[in-house]
């Protein structure tokens, strides 16, 4: 009875051991699988690649662009559209210390900066005009006031249309982007038409402006068109 008693005991002994290898070998399983998660969920930082990490100021990932010269960016865009002239796109963005800036030597930066620039103009345009008609209000006719009044609808709808614009280009929606800048286009011409048959003197008090935003709105076209191709 002895003897039995002692065989009953190693019996139960060695399977309590048994379970006990059985228990740490299932931890250890489950440990290297966990590990296994982890590296496949959090990848090693040096094979991310930087570029397509989101910027500190929380806008899309960069792409890489291909370099593009304020020369050249004139010269496609003079040859391929007819409002812009190649002399004076170059004299308008080589005057410009952005156009030297890193983030605007591709062609999508050039383009945001070319539609800045036009903003810039016809905010300009706008006020000039805001500014001759407060100096005339006394001694303008109703039909002279009229005008001033049509000029400062187009110019302040053109700026709003080329703010709307330059978000859809900033998020490289350049289908809207140029439908938006062609509606802006149309400001100068309208303002212009809406002074004929003034005599030679009195047309468009602010001509040289006028032109000016015409030009420049016509080049952060090209430009736009150019970085959607």
């Amino acid at each position: 009875m002895a003897f039995m008693g002692t065989t009953r005991g190693g019996g139960d002994s060695s399977s309590g051991r048994r379970v006990l290898v059985l228990g740490l070998g299932l931890c250890l399983l489950l440990v290297g699988v966990a590990q296994a998660v982890e590296f496949e969920l959090v990848p090693d930082a040096g094979s991310i690649d930087p570029m397509m990490l989101p910027t500190m100021d929380g806008e899309p990932p960069r792409e890489c662009a291909t370099p593009v010269s304020v020369e050249e960016a004139c010269r496609g865009a003079s040859e391929t559209h007819a409002g812009v002239d190649y002399d004076h796109c170059m004299a308008s963005l080589g005057a410009d210390p952005r156009s030297k800036e890193a983030g605007n030597k591709n062609m999508h930066g050039l383009a945001v900066l070319a539609t800045k620039m036009a903003i810039d103009h016809a905010a300009s345009t706008e006020s000039k005009i805001d500014d001759l008609a407060e100096l005339e209000a006394e001694s303008t006719p109703q039909a002279r006031r009229a005008r001033f009044n049509h000029c400062l609808e187009q110019y302040g709808g053109a700026t709003d249309l080329l703010r709307d614009a330059l978000d859809n280009l900033k998020a490289k929606i350049y289908g809207k982007a140029m439908e938006q800048l062609t509606a802006a286009m149309g400001a100068s011409e309208s303002c212009e038409d809406a002074w004929k048959g003034e005599e030679e003197q009195h047309r468009v008090p602010v001509a040289a402006h006028d032109r000016e935003y015409g030009r420049m709105a016509h080049i952060a076209f090209g430009f736009t068109h150019a970085a959607a191709a």
